[in-house]
């Protein structure tokens, strides 16, 4: 507990349980991205039934992260924190000993449900138990000890591959969750917005769960575009132009408007309108989404194009990211520290900006030797961003918290993290859709000299939808030439898509010139 420089001892406590959680939290999920092809292997999985894995956790949270704020704020932060915690604990022991994909997805919704209560409470209960002159330190230190856990997710997760247990990562939570309850229970005091009752918003609760739960959804089934050849079963694949998308898409938006209508005609709404007339807060949450959309594509094609176009181990791919780790541990805590001296608008112009390059340089490299070629072409793009993000993290979460009174600390919170976790479901579902459009449209320019049949080329385009992970059909010839061919477009697939990433953290860059104040908060 003393390393941990706060002056109050509940603060303390807390800064402990809400690192413990929200490592439980992060790990799962980096972990899961670099376990799935033994996961695919172990439960006979398709490819779409892994992108299902990854996004039924996003879709409820995304969809339920900002009633989890708002349950917090009302009926206790602890409370509320301490039954998220059970519930992610439970659903990760369901998630472990699922025996099929199909239970796995379904149990992959239980951990979302738990994840919506826990993850607003964690910079919540941190806001509102820590004195103002130390939060940016807090969460700093915050930040920084949960990012290097986070970041060793994927070499875990790597190695508990690489030797057949990636059923392991779900286990992992058990004992992490239940030291948490218990310094919870025994250490931090209960706390809550003041004056409050037991009465919830529930006509807005409805709306903003479905709304973004129907978002959420369209844009998932965006993922499932066609790819030139046709979806198991021989039905044309979904795809941007259905009337599945269209429709989930226009009654999310439906259903948002509903909900900030019902919002300006309450008296003790689920979230405050007016917190949106503050500029800070509204730009700073601009620029989450830009920032950690880009984020989330470029580490979820960084990784992909390591294993399947590059031929780097499991593991090997969680350990080129230790250097990022690194990077945060040294800075991230005192980028916090100066923020609350400086003012933080300096930091979140040129933290995202720094992030956006190191993107831009990792989109720029092509087919290497393999791990040996590491340190000269990947390692100069993971430190300029790494080097971005240290600077970004902490300002722009005390930036976030300090933008509004303590008593809304659990609603601003369910949004910013509500922001990250849809930023999260756009990179996945449309940048994943974009990606086989793209590595379609570079298949089919391929193909004409090769000698292959109409029905071979469906075969070989149906394949398409697989990424970096597409094999020549059993049958069709010219296999070598059609492994090379989706190899070198898939690696021209994944510097197409960092590049995009790389604008959306240059937008956030942008988000913080325009609207953070910095030093007059």
């Amino acid at each position: 507990m003393t390393s941990f420089p706060l002056k109050s001892t509940s603060g303390r406590w807390v800064l402990t349980a809400t690192i413990l959680a929200s490592a439980m939290a992060f790990i799962d999920s980096t972990a899961l991205n670099v376990v799935l092809p033994a996961l695919q292997k172990g439960l006979n999985a398709s490819g779409a039934d892994l992108f299902w894995v990854l996004n039924a956790y996003l879709l409820v949270l995304a969809a339920l992260i900002l009633v989890g704020g708002s349950l917090g704020d009302k009926l206790g932060r602890k409370r509320v924190y301490m039954v998220g915690i059970f519930v992610f604990i439970v659903g990760s022991v369901a998630c472990g000993l699922a025996p099929d994909v199909g239970w796995l997805i379904g149990f992959r919704v239980v951990q979302g449900v738990g994840g919506a209560l826990m993850i607003p409470g964690s910079l919540s209960l941190l806001s509102s138990s820590i004195d103002p002159g130390e939060r940016g330190k807090a969460i700093g230190t915050w930040s920084a000890v949960t990012t290097v856990v986070t970041m060793g997710g994927p070499v875990l997760g790597g190695a508990l591959a690489d030797a057949g247990l990636w059923r392991g990562i779900f286990y992992i939570n058990v004992p992490i969750g239940l030291l948490t309850l218990l310094i919870l229970w025994r250490r931090v005091p209960e706390s809550k917005e003041a004056g409050a009752g037991r009465k919830l918003d529930i006509p807005g609760v409805l709306a903003i769960a479905t709304g973004l739960a129907a978002l959420t959804f369209g844009f998932l089934r965006t993922a499932d575009s066609g790819s030139g050849g046709e979806a198991p079963g021989g039905s044309a694949a979904p795809g941007f132009g259905t009337w599945e998308v269209w429709g989930a898409l226009a009654l999310g938006v439906a259903l948002l408007g509903v909900f900030v209508w019902i919002e300006s005609r309450r008296k003790d709404p689920m979230m405050p309108l007016d917190l949106f007339a503050n500029r800070t807060f509204s730009g700073v949450n601009a620029l989450t989404f830009f920032l950690y959309a880009g984020l989330g594509a470029g580490m979820l094609f960084l990784s992909l194009d390591l294993v399947q176009a590059q031929g780097y181990s499991q593991l090997q791919s969680g350990l080129t990211f230790l250097p990022f780790t690194v990077l945060m541990i040294s800075l991230a805590r005192w980028a916090g520290s100066l923020a609350d001296k400086y003012g933080a608008r300096l930091f979140l112009t040129v933290g995202p900006a720094a992030a956006g390059l190191g993107l831009l340089m990792l989109s720029f490299v092509g087919k290497t030797r393999g791990p040996v070629d590491y340190w000269t072409h990947f390692l100069p793009g993971v430190l300029v961003l790494g080097l971005g993000m240290s600077f970004t993290v902490a300002p722009l979460t005390t930036t976030v918290m300090s933008a509004v009174s303590d008593e809304h600390s659990g609603v601003a919170s369910g949004i910013n993290n509500a922001m990250t976790r849809i930023a999260g479901v756009f990179a996945n579902a449309i940048f994943g859709a974009l990606a086989v459009l793209f590595f379609a449209g570079a298949l089919r320019g391929q193909l004409d000299g090769l000698g292959l049949s109409s029905r071979e080329k469906q075969e070989v385009m149906a394949q398409a939808a697989n990424l970096g992970n597409a094999r020549p059909p059993a049958g069709v010839p010219a296999a070598e030439a059609l492994t090379r061919i989706y190899r070198e477009e898939f690696i021209g697939v994944y510097g197409d898509v960092l590049r995009l990433a790389a604008m959306l953290a240059f937008l956030g860059a942008v988000m913080g010139l325009l609207f953070v104040r910095g030093k007059e908060l």
